[in-house]
């Protein structure tokens, strides 16, 4: 019976792909009509409508795509950035059977259980509890079945990156590659105990950071598809004018989060958003859903940092050499045009104070160039630009003065002389 419905999901799966390819077909005749920005976004409106129609897996695969703006442009990062789960919440009683399968008689700690979820997504849902010692907690369940529905979805996936790949205007974007990642990224989603081995070691990473925390895991209570953890009350960074108290403070923290993660532990929060972060009354950052993550290995982290060390000195020319050696792939261009594109870049703020250049418009402009020559990073850079982007936008709603870059710098500094040796370089820069 298994193999039968995943028989009639590939199929319909697949009438989904042919319509989507004949649609591109279609307007292709109007290209000479449109602007290229135009046609790129139609291109990414049309895959992201095409995802929300074949269900959760397919969301969660392009909201992982908006994360890579080295392998595809504005117009597509958009629309899948937009994507949302929008899952009915599971009945009452498929959430007891799983409680029950998954804790036996450790469920008589609830003294009170919310069967009305908090949140609802497409692997799992949150619900409101109360502890027999008063402790209130979020308590994530994973849904039935949601494992083997995405497995099959992703074998499915797989076959029709590796024909996609087959056409030489589609074979840029790497779909194989993006798909590997995204199954990887996937596994933290669907074991709750990896995600709680990420809580411990995040809470060790952050304790030397005041006001900065996760949530406090109840570990008797917490499974590979449960998960028990206080409740933490406060505005989400997705609503920063709802935020209270020293915000400066708030803004100062988030900022030191990003930096600790990225140069000195490398190990980032691969989902960072707004809306996983909790701002508390209490004072508090308060980093939630720590499923995803990216380990920068520790061969990387010297060509890493000396990386962004000089983009903080706006070195556009040693950017574009470090960033084309150690490249896992690169294109056949001319190396002399991308590097004087890079020096063109940096170039806009010479001369400015440090405190008028933003991190994060520096880091999207240096993910434009990589994409234009095809330059392929290591997918933890694109995380790492995800968390620029968040930390210097949520920090400037709440401090308009936050100077992410000259917090950084000492970061850097510190950081490059504790790295161990780098890599060796994969290819030399043309002379």
């Amino acid at each position: 019976m298994r193999a039968f419905l995943l028989f009639f999901r590939a199929i319909w799966i697949s009438l989904v792909f042919i319509g989507a390819l004949i649609s591109y077909g279609v307007r292709r005749v109007l290209r000479g009509r449109m602007t290229p920005e135009a046609r790129e976004r139609l291109r990414g409106e049309v895959m992201a409508r095409n995802f929300e129609r074949l269900g959760a897996t397919f969301i969660k695969f392009g909201q992982i795509l908006s994360t890579r703006p080295d392998l595809l442009g504005p117009g597509y990062i958009e629309p899948l950035a937009r994507l949302q789960d929008r899952v009915r919440p599971e009945p009452k009683k498929a959430i007891e059977k799983v409680l029950r399968r998954e804790l036996g008689a450790h469920t008589a700690r609830f003294s009170d259980f919310a069967y009305e979820p908090l949140a609802a997504a497409s692997v799992a849902q949150v619900h409101r509890a109360v502890l027999d010692d008063g402790r209130e907690v979020a308590v994530k369940v994973q849904r039935p079945g949601v494992e083997r529905r995405i497995v099959g979805d992703v074998a499915i996936l797989q076959s029709w990156a590796r024909f996609l790949n087959l056409f030489p205007q589609l074979k840029p974007l790497s779909l194989p590659g993006a798909l590997a990642h995204f199954g990887k990224a996937l596994e933290g989603q669907l074991d709750f105990e990896a995600e709680a081995r990420n809580n411990r070691r995040f809470a060790d990473n952050f304790a030397p950071i005041e006001g900065l925390a996760v949530p406090a895991l109840v570990p008797e209570l917490s499974t590979r598809r449960v998960l028990t953890m206080e409740l933490v009350r406060g505005v989400k960074g997705s609503e920063p004018e709802k935020v209270g108290g020293d915000r400066a403070r708030l803004a100062r923290i988030g900022a030191q989060a990003i930096l600790k993660m990225v140069f000195t532990d490398g190990f980032v929060h691969a989902d960072l958003h707004p809306g996983n972060i909790i701002l508390t009354d209490d004072g508090r950052v308060v980093v939630i859903d720590l499923g995803m993550v990216a380990e920068i290995p520790p061969e990387l982290m010297r060509p890493w940092i000396a990386t962004f060390l000089a983009l903080s000195q706006q070195n556009g020319a040693e950017v574009a050499r470090l960033l084309y050696v150690h490249a896992p792939q690169v294109g056949d261009f001319d190396y002399a045009t991308y590097e004087a594109d890079c020096v063109a870049w940096f170039s806009r703020w010479a001369g400015k104070p440090i405190g008028e250049v933003e991190a994060s418009v520096v880091v999207t402009g240096v993910m434009n160039i990589l994409r234009k020559y095809r330059i392929r990073t290591d997918p933890s850079f694109t995380v790492v630009h995800i968390a620029i982007l968040v930390a210097e936008g949520l920090g400037k709603q709440l401090d308009p003065s936050l100077d992410l870059v000259a917090l950084a710098f000492p970061v850097l500094v510190q950081a490059m002389a504790k790295a161990p040796p780098g890599i060796v370089p994969k290819r030399d820069a043309p002379r």
